[in-house]
């Protein structure tokens, strides 16, 4: 396409959970993750890491997404947390909050939850507000 010279980030897959295969745990990982099965559990990446999280249409996740750079297809029931980059694509399904410095979204995608824009950082989960007093006086 004329004038769109903007690069995407890819990565070699290290590690692959195939379509019939289920999870059950947390995962912790370093590189390229590719995800066409079922995973129950938090997916963590290596902290630093330049780690890539794609989850295929076929792809399901219940639990948390801490991993810097995300490509969205499939089923996440979780909160994602994407230090850099978030792409959603069309199937994409998510029921949680989305915390992320660089969101693409494409026609299609849903999020039921929010999009809280972190710039420096999304992978790590936001303090709570401190309680609101009321002094009577107000």
């Amino acid at each position: 396409m004329l004038g769109n010279s903007r690069k995407k980030k890819t990565a070699k897959i290290d590690s692959l959970i195939g379509e019939n295969t289920e999870i059950t745990g947390d995962i912790q990982f370093t590189g390229g993750l590719h995800i066409d099965g079922m995973v129950k559990g938090n997916i963590f990446a290596e902290a630093g890491s330049n780690s890539v999280l794609s989850l295929s249409d076929q792809g399901k996740i219940e639990g948390e997404i801490h991993v810097p750079y995300n490509i969205i297809d499939g089923t996440v029931n979780g909160n994602v947390y994407s230090s850099e980059h978030i792409e959603l694509e069309a199937r994409s399904r998510i029921t949680g909050d989305v915390y992320y410095n660089l969101l693409e979204i494409s026609g299609g995608a849903q999020v039921s939850g929010r999009l809280v824009y972190t710039p420096d950082r999304a992978d790590e989960e936001p303090k709570p507000a401190d309680p609101v007093i009321d002094d009577g006086y107000s």
